[in-house]
């Protein structure tokens, strides 16, 4: 090996050196930069997945929604086209199966049915948005429809925590009301004359009249309204 031939060898070996010793840094750095990227990216699939942007804003606003048996009601209609196994009912031109092979211009009851949005914001206060009315099913005659709706919509007594009992006065004028806790969990102010207010002042618990609402797919799923004192 000629000097020459030596020093070309020492200076490529001296390179080889200084890129090795650049290169692990920069390897560890890429490695850094890719890890950070990864978990970045997980953590943007994980936002993807478990929050969407309803969820977002249901958690900001404070709120949890939950959909309820709202209202039931039967209405007379008239058959109107005829779509394959399927009829309209007059006037609202609802779309329902024919089971019972109606013909156009038949007379029916029809069952209608209402749901509602039942929001509990982070005071506490329950708000309510309705549905529109939807026919679920139709009927040869009234006496069957209110068979049905008999089992659907219930008239029942019952006992239930009373929250308490105040009073309000606003130019003068005092109102006073009572705060119960319904069956479903959900609570209800109603106003009271100064009688019922005296007589329900020292009370844990107070009788009630309710109307049970179920859901005709899931019958077990219920929401209890407050209809007047027992």
């Amino acid at each position: 090996m000629t000097d020459n031939h030596a020093s070309q060898l020492a200076a490529s070996r001296a390179a080889g050196t200084r890129s090795r010793r650049l290169l692990k840094p920069l390897g560890f750095l890429m490695l850094a930069l890719f890890a950070v990227a990864l978990l970045s990216s997980c953590a943007n699939d994980q936002r993807t997945v478990f929050h969407t942007d309803s969820d977002t804003a249901t958690a900001d606003a404070g709120g949890d929604t939950n959909r309820i048996p709202w209202d039931y009601k039967i209405v007379k209609g008239t058959v109107g086209d005829l779509i394959g196994s399927d009829m309209t009912i007059l006037p609202d031109n609802a779309l329902l199966p024919n089971d019972g092979n109606y013909a156009t211009g038949d007379s029916v009851w029809t069952m209608q049915f209402m749901s509602a949005d039942m929001t509990t914001g982070a005071s506490g206060h329950d708000e309510v948005q309705l549905s529109a009315w939807t026919t679920i099913k139709s009927y040869p005659d009234e006496a069957k429809a209110k068979a049905d709706l008999a089992n659907l919509k219930i008239s029942l007594q019952t006992t239930v925590p009373l929250v308490g009992v105040y009073k309000t006065e606003y130019q003068g004028k005092t109102r006073n009301f009572a705060v119960l806790t319904l069956p479903s969990g959900n609570q209800l102010k109603q106003p009271i004359d100064e009688d019922r207010y005296k007589s329900l002042k020292s009370l844990k618990k107070v009788p009630i009249k309710v109307e049970e609402i179920h859901d005709y797919v899931d019958y077990d799923l219920a929401y209890a309204k407050f209809r007047g004192w027992a």
